[in-house]
């Protein structure tokens, strides 16, 4: 088995899924291929859409081909525990909570791709999620090209309108004022749209609906239980995915327009490539 067929395997799809998963990946090397290097190349999709084992796959296809390529995550930004705890005393409890625009070393996340960018080496950071804390960087690197996956990548800030009216429970009764939205809005507004211009072209895995996504990260969650003997029940799974519905709802709107490549995935995860330049 190819390093990419067993990256794929990993998902435990369907064999039709996992057969189009390497038809896509075959149609976007195609795509990326020619891109002028060194890239910085952003796959945006929402919890377990996907996007993190697309880089992978990606990234071995780029490696098994003479590309020096790598990967990081969004995530790996995260701040730690306790300047999340800051943040959430200083402006909304909710912050303390990793997610959202806002818990995110933004300017390091942008200093790293410019050093790609420029040709010079980074080490590229970690975040462990069972522990909740970023881990040790690892060794520095010069990349022709790095994926860095997101689930919010390309999403842009949105109306005052929009703002005001609660897309969900925790919403309207943990900021029911609208100051944790509001504030997250202002981060999207600012580094995290220097962060985006970076990334281009910008890949879209497109989930058909929340509940969708709801479903799919709890099997990322059941994974973590089996490999790490810890994680998040169900019910805190429930509550920590309700500050990503928001702007993950807005990428529907948004993001047909913003993306070089979307991928649709249909309820058993099957892609189908929609669009390319």
């Amino acid at each position: 088995m190819s390093p990419v067929s067993a990256i794929i395997s990993q998902m435990q799809l369907p064999p039709q899924a996992g057969a189009a998963y390497l038809q896509l990946l075959q149609q976007l090397y195609g795509c990326l291929s020619g891109v002028p290097r060194p890239a910085v190349i952003g796959i945006s999709g929402a919890q377990g859409s996907g996007k993190s084992t697309l880089a992978r796959a990606l990234t071995a296809q780029c490696n098994a081909a003479g590309i020096s390529a790598g990967t990081v995550s969004l995530d790996d930004y995260y701040l730690d525990k306790a300047l999340r705890q800051q943040l959430a005393q200083a402006v909304h409890p909710l912050l303390a909570q990793r997610g959202v625009p806002g818990t995110h070393y933004i300017q390091h996340a942008i200093t790293d791709v410019q050093a790609v960018l420029a040709g010079k080496p980074v080490a590229l950071p970690q975040f462990d999620k069972a522990l909740d804390q970023p881990v040790a960087s690892l060794p520095a690197q010069r990349f022709d090209i790095l994926f860095v996956e997101g689930w919010c990548l390309g999403v842009q800030p949105q109306t005052m309108a929009e703002l005001a009216v609660p897309v969900n429970p925790l919403e309207a009764v943990e900021d029911s004022a609208g100051q944790w939205r509001h504030y997250v809005n202002q981060q999207l507004a600012g580094g995290y749209a220097q962060y985006w211009q970076l990334l281009q072209p910008l890949i879209w895995l497109q989930a058909p609906d929340w509940d969708s996504i709801c479903r799919w990260r709890a099997k990322q969650e059941q994974q973590l239980w089996r490999e790490r003997g810890q994680g998040m029940t169900d019910r805190e799974l429930a509550r920590f995915m309700r500050p990503f519905q928001r702007l993950t709802q807005a990428s529907w709107q948004q993001l047909p327009a913003v993306a070089n490549y979307t991928v649709r995935l249909d309820l058993q995860h099957t892609p189908t490539l929609l669009a390319a330049d």
